[in-house]
């Protein structure tokens, strides 16, 4: 096994440039998957390989990482031991500059087993290269806190929360983290089952000693209670949007809490939209599941999400300037803000031959205006398999907005849903890429073979680019996000342990 001995990222600039790099080498384990890790503030900070040994007993099984940088050089790695339920992990890179491995596919059989308990992600410090499980807090009633690093089996607290529901009436539920603006954050309520209660955002320092507390749905019950959801925190201010629900009658503010004292700042009314739309302001959902719907500039924050107004479906944004704590929200329309630009576009999304409008991604420019892409999506029938076929990009000013629409024209897909692949911010967030790709007949050959679509907007002006991507018969090609002005090409076949990755430069 090829072993690596670089420690610190500090040190990867000593090293020759890499462009092709085989995974399959790198490691004598299985490799069960690669992901890219971001920074903070989105950048690209390197990639993650995982790779897995097998069980070494019926409660242990081993892995491996391999930590690569951005021009695909291996710069760190180490075995480490796992539970048995973890079958995979998702890499990232949290506000402290550790690498956490975060568990993604799991042994659903082994959930069932006596002693199964959920398994932890394991933290890596890349700078010494060591690994180590996460340490858990957990908040309790009575105002302690205690680290966890083996958490119960899901029996066990199964019957702990039987025994306190009968003993109290409900369970008393918290969650707590370490936050990058300094100390810990937790939230704690009751739970009755139909409804919660005595909901609180508490505040403690590095020392886990209670700084605040800000309370609120205190009485709580199924017709009358209230709920927080925070959209945004830095050392000097928490902003959330609080929803006050009196059986049908619902009203919402957004709130400003001082983080050094937990004393509201602003309790604005949030009004001119549907309680439905606000409600749901904070989520957007794909085909696959959530995706990023907010981004957070020095002075601004914006979210996007669906418009729920009566007959007048699309999107609806929010805009919170975080010093004046103003709040611009506004909707855009199906019908008549999209119409004029996709034709047979219905009010609720629906276009030609039983298509609808499915967003894929969404970009926020720096100036406010905001990009959506989305794909034309059929559902399964009884008969017939789901497909998708165009993808459509709406294009906004910072007013929200439509400046233009532009349709990209793709090939019929059927069940496998991944021709968009992703998207890279470019110019300090003024501009963006996104990637593409399509299965598509040469007009000369007649041949079909895949091609690689990038789509640039910079200065509000689109430009593509097409890219063959050649594919031979024995191995797939997948297109992967790489450094601004790259891409990463995956060449995989599992039966020859062929696993290859290559970065390409780019011409836009």
């Amino acid at each position: 096994m090829k072993k690596i001995t670089l420690l610190m990222f500090g040190l990867i600039q000593t090293f020759a440039y890499c462009q092709t790099q085989d995974l399959a080498s790198l490691a004598s384990g299985k490799n069960i998957g690669m992901n890219a890790l971001f920074d903070t503030k989105d950048n690209l900070y390197g990639y993650v390989s995982i790779y897995s040994y097998g069980n070494t007993d019926k409660k242990t099984q081993k892995f491996e990482y391999v930590i690569l940088d951005k021009n695909l050089n291996p710069v760190a790695n180490k075995e480490f031991e796992a539970g048995p339920l973890v079958s995979n992990y998702f890499g990232y890179v949290d506000f402290k500059g550790q690498i956490i491995l975060r568990p993604s596919d799991f042994h659903y059989l082994q959930a069932f087993a006596k002693d199964a308990a959920a398994p932890v992600s394991m933290v890596i410090d890349p700078k010494t290269n060591t690994v180590k499980p996460k340490v858990y807090y957990d908040y309790q009633e009575d105002g302690t806190f205690k680290e966890i690093t083996q958490p119960k089996t899901f029996k066990e607290e199964r019957k702990e929360n039987r025994a306190e529901k009968k003993e109290k009436g409900y369970n008393y539920v918290s969650a707590v983290g370490e936050i990058k603006e300094g100390g810990y954050l937790a939230v704690e309520y009751n739970d009755y089952g139909k409804y919660v209660n005595k909901n609180s955002l508490i505040k403690f320092d590095d020392n886990k000693k209670e700084l605040w507390r800000y309370s609120y749905n205190t009485i709580g019950d199924k017709k009358v209670f209230s709920d927080l959801t925070i959209l945004e925190k830095d050392e000097n201010r928490l902003y959330g949007i609080l929803r006050k629900v009196n059986d049908d009658d619902k009203t919402f503010s957004l709130l400003v809490i001082d983080m050094k004292t937990g004393k509201e700042l602003s309790n604005k009314p949030l009004t001119g939209l549907s309680p439905e739309t606000i409600y749901n302001i904070d989520v957007l959902n794909s085909g696959g599941g959530r995706i990023d719907n907010d981004k957070t500039f020095d002075d601004k924050v914006v979210y996007l999400g669906r418009n729920y107004e009566k007959g007048d479906k699309g999107f609806a944004r929010l805009m919170l300037d975080k010093s004046s704590y103003n709040v611009d929200l506004k909707t855009l329309s199906y019908k008549p803000d999209l119409s004029n630009h996709i034709p047979k576009l219905s009010a609720d999304g629906g276009v030609e031959n039983g298509y609808y409008l499915q967003t894929k991604d969404v970009y926020f420019m720096s100036d406010g205006s905001v990009g959506i892409l989305s794909e034309k999506f059929k559902p399964a029938g009884q008969y017939n398999a789901p497909k998708t076929t165009d993808l459509v990009y709406i294009n906004t000013d910072k007013n929200f907005k439509v400046k233009d629409v532009q349709v990209f024209e793709k090939e019929k897909s059927k069940w496998v849903n991944s021709d968009y692949l992703f998207s890279q911010y470019l110019n300090e967030g003024k501009d963006v890429v996104f990637f593409f790709r399509d299965y598509q007949k040469d007009q000369v050959t007649k041949e079909k073979k895949w091609n690689l679509f990038i789509n640039t907007i910079i200065d509000g002006k689109f430009k593509q680019e097409v890219v063959p991507i050649s594919e031979k018969d024995n191995y797939s090609v997948t297109p992967y996000v790489a450094k601004e002005g790259y891409i990463l090409l995956r060449e995989y076949n599992e039966k020859e342990k062929f696993n290859k990755v290559r970065l390409e430069r780019l011409n836009y």
